[in-house]
């Protein structure tokens, strides 16, 4: 009797974490689904061939799984964080018992295998099946192209595999050669090392700079102050300039050649007049809460974020040169609910997950801002499938190297999970050492190089010293000048 009800609750417990992480996902493909919608140009999923627009909604389907497997990577960490404070908070709590370590271990390692499944397989598979057309000879349709997108895929998957095996074989030799055929076991996982590994070097390239960019980005979406500045006077000139630009337009074509062939320019100066008209209504019709309280707490905060990031790698550095523990590990049972991963209880716990959401965010703005990705940036309605695939599958490397990044960098305590922590290079003191050595002392380069910029800019702007010609140089005004400039604004 004993024995039938222990099998009964294990089946009901596996019934039960299957519906959640059913559900789970079912809400992140529809989120997903309409972001890709957003974003996809309608007219390659509206064509008057019916096939085409068959294979693009089975790509952009694919596309949909691949971004959702990403934001369910990213939001790993958070969730188990917050579920160990949940279970710490109410112990005892009959609501909480499906919330246990069962289902964040399984939610481990489903996001593992369909990361993997989706970087091997499920995208190159979309690239190939928009691109193919079917073998010459054979019958046009989507079964045709099907064959040709599978052809290929096996065909990249034996070139990569056969790269993976050379990689091993010269790494590890002995294990190489026994384990030949151990694809699932071995040549799997070793690949996604290595694609993680690359994913968390990209990051470290990326979320510096885009730590950096977050105020810039951030102030582009809110009302600043001006110091010394006279708003009405501004918008005059400036709707002034926009009405002349505007009138010379529509008189381009009756007047001279010299004018036609100047069009363009005359229309990206047409364009910039108009935005710095907008905002600058947009500033007039701000309230004085919004114009001189909101932009200066939004940069705060994005400093102190940036800031408490740099003290808290700086503190793991210290760690790793004192204590073995600090270094990343996996772990088999999270045993949830027995102690706090912060050592300031939830409400540490709470500024991990903050900060884990802020560099996830701050990783994006970087990629997406550097002179390699800035033609992946997606534009509404106006891009198209392949841009698409490739940005599920840039955010998809960014987003499955997250927990192994916030991990080495001491930004959590909470151990890695299942597959995740089974990665060759974790255990290297010398290579973790570095990474923590580099990030710190990029994002405070990046930080201190914005903030001073951002002050001197500000200033520049302030006194009205942005209106010199280009052949006098700001930095050699005088500060008697700077000075009394500023004393006859104020008058």
């Amino acid at each position: 009797m004993d024995d039938v009800s222990v099998r009964e609750q294990l089946f009901h417990n596996r019934v039960r974490e299957t519906i959640i992480c059913v559900l789970l996902f079912t809400c992140l493909y529809m989120v997903s689904y309409l972001i890709l919608t957003h974003f996809k140009k309608a007219a390659e999923f509206v064509t008057d061939d019916i096939e085409d627009a068959t294979v693009n909604k089975i790509a952009l389907w694919l596309c949909t799984f691949t971004l959702s497997v990403a934001v369910c990577a990213v939001l790993l960490l958070p969730i188990s964080i917050l579920s160990n404070e949940v279970l710490l908070t109410f112990p005892q709590s009959y609501y909480m018992q499906w919330l246990n370590g069962s289902l964040i271990h399984g939610l481990w390692n489903l996001v593992f295998l369909f990361s993997n499944l989706s970087l091997v397989f499920l995208m190159p598979f979309a690239y190939f099946f928009t691109e193919s057309e079917g073998f010459a000879g054979s019958r046009k349709g989507v079964m045709a192209r099907v064959y040709e997108a599978v052809v290929l895929l096996l065909l990249l998957a034996l070139l990569v595999l056969g790269i993976v095996w050379v990689a091993s074989a010269l790494l590890h030799d002995n294990i190489a050669r026994k384990s030949l055929y151990d694809l699932w076991e071995y040549y799997l996982p070793y690949l996604y090392s290595g694609i993680s590994l690359f994913g968390v070097l990209l990051l470290l390239l990326c979320t510096p700079f885009g730590l950096s960019r977050m105020f810039s980005v951030t102030g582009s979406l809110l009302v600043k102050p001006r110091l010394l500045e006279d708003v009405e006077d501004t918008l005059s000139c400036t709707a002034f300039e926009e009405d002349s630009l505007s009138r010379k337009l529509k008189c381009g074509s009756t007047t001279s050649c010299w004018v036609k062939l100047n069009m363009e320019a005359m229309k990206k100066e047409y364009q910039t007049a108009r935005s710095k008209r907008i905002a600058l209504e947009m500033r007039r019709k701000a309230s004085p809460w919004q114009r001189n309280l909101g932009y200066p707490l939004a940069m705060l905060m994005l400093l102190a974020l940036t800031v408490m990031c740099v003290l808290m790698v700086c503190f793991n550095v210290l760690e790793l040169l004192l204590d073995e523990t600090a270094m990343p590990r996996g772990m088999e049972d999270p045993h949830l609910g027995m102690a706090s991963f912060s050592m300031f209880g939830s409400l540490g716990a709470a500024v991990q997950v903050v900060l884990i959401l802020y560099l996830m965010v701050s990783s994006v703005v970087g990629f997406y801002s550097s002179p390699l990705f800035t033609s992946l940036l997606p534009r509404a309605q106006d891009t198209n499938l392949t841009q698409i695939i490739a940005n599920c599958v840039s955010l998809l490397i960014l987003s499955s190297a997250l927990p192994v990044f916030s991990r080495t960098l001491g930004i959590t305590r909470f151990d890695l999970l299942g597959d995740f922590g089974r990665y060759n290079w974790l255990g290297n003191f010398y290579v973790v050492f570095l990474y923590n050595m580099l990030f710190a002392g990029l994002t405070s380069a990046s930080l201190i190089k914005t903030v001073t910029w951002a002050v001197q800019r500000e200033l520049i702007r302030a006194f009205g010293l942005h209106r010199l010609p280009l052949t006098v140089s700001r930095s050699t005004v005088p500060f008697r000048l700077l000075l009394a400039s500023g004393l006859s604004k104020i008058q």
